[in-house]
């Protein structure tokens, strides 16, 4: 099967984080690492597709106080399968929130897809029963 070859941009700070990971992982070159990465959102993506019918989990978010304004769009949206919401302020100026769910799986995909997805979140994670 014939390679792909993909061009990638990536801020100092990233190609600086990256570079380190690289190392500490054991990864032969940036390319072997972000291809495991890849695999890794398409495992999980797969996971996602197979959720069907009602479902409880969490949500995991770390963000900057500045991209709170994302945080409620999603929260005051999906109001109707939030049971529970947590913010932590921490150190550097960011935030973690922990939203417990229960509802209709495409309704849950669909916030997660919408936060994932969005420029000012920094990390997500999906755990979901």
């Amino acid at each position: 099967m014939a390679q792909r070859i993909l061009s990638l941009s990536v801020s100092p700070e990233l190609a600086r984080e990256m570079q380190r990971i690289q190392k500490e992982m054991g990864f032969s070159g940036r390319s072997e690492m972000l291809r495991a990465g890849l695999r890794k959102i398409m495992v999980e993506h797969k996971q996602q597709e197979a959720l069907v019918g009602q479902k409880q989990g969490i949500l995991l978010l770390m963000h900057s106080k500045g991209a709170e304004d994302a945080v409620t769009f999603a929260k005051h949206e999906f109001e109707e399968i939030i049971t529970t919401q947590i913010h932590n302020n921490l150190p550097g100026g960011k935030c973690l929130e922990v939203f417990v769910l229960s509802g209709d799986a495409a309704t849950i995909k669909k916030m997660h897809s919408q936060l994932e997805t969005s420029k000012k979140i920094d990390y997500v994670k999906l755990v979901v029963t």
